[in-house]
């Protein structure tokens, strides 16, 4: 038996370490696709078979009040926020204020990130260039990937020397061999709150139910803290 999720990458660290707990208490085997939040969108509208989806709550919510999702069904995993980051063992650059990112980033000879079209993380940071005055500038040091995951693996795998990568905190710390700086100043703080919700054509609905109360439960709250999320009042 196997539960088919789409799932926004922020979320990937968490639900792929629940698959063994979750095939031992149900039998399922968990068959995921991780991806930018909009392309999962666009993957669950465009018909491809899912029980569940994890996205941004506000996406949840817009699918929830167009039929797609049962209306019942959706749970908040938490909070993520937006970092930047180095390759593990790099030097840790300024990131704390917008004049000390502006100076990191037209320093650095590659700049990763996600999708800045579908990606929320990647439409964030493309709007931090652009509010910086820098992208015109970077344009061709500009590295861009369909996912947080993928910038990131990227940037541990390259070569050379004053790399540095943006993306979701959850994505950050999934990935060996780099690691997170710190967070956007907080003029360009982004926190996003996740959500979970059965798809209404979900062909094992009561499993992917129970996998969502599992996510978002009290049992997982340690295992969501360490991947990054925050929990509680923002």
């Amino acid at each position: 038996m196997q539960l088919k999720i789409l799932s926004a990458g922020a979320a990937q660290g968490v639900v792929t370490g629940l698959a063994d707990e979750f095939r031992a208490r149900t039998g399922y085997e968990l068959d995921c696709s991780f991806g930018a939040v909009g392309a999962m969108k666009e993957k669950l509208l465009a018909g491809a078979p899912a029980d569940l989806i994890i996205l941004t709550q506000a996406l949840i919510a817009g699918l929830v009040a167009e039929g797609k999702l049962a209306p019942d069904s959706s749970a908040d995993l938490g909070r993520v926020r937006t970092g930047v980051a180095v390759r593990a063992g790099d030097p840790l650059p300024d990131v704390s204020s917008a004049n000390a990112l502006r100076k990191t980033l037209l320093g650095a000879a590659g700049i990763f990130f996600p999708d800045p079209q579908k990606a929320t993380a990647g439409i964030h940071f493309a709007h931090v260039l652009d509010t910086l005055g820098v992208r015109s500038e970077l344009e061709p040091r500009l590295k861009t990937y369909p996912n947080g995951a993928t910038a990131m693996r990227e940037m541990a795998q390259s070569k050379g020397e004053r790399l540095v990568g943006c993306t979701q905190v959850t994505e950050i710390n999934n990935t060996p061999g780099v690691v997170l700086v710190g967070l956007l100043p907080s003029e360009f703080e982004l926190a996003t709150v996740y959500s979970a919700g059965v798809c209404t054509g979900a062909a094992s609905a009561q499993a992917a139910r129970q996998f969502i109360a599992l996510l978002a439960g009290e049992d997982t709250r340690a295992l969501r803290v360490k991947a990054g999320f925050e929990l509680g009042a923002a």
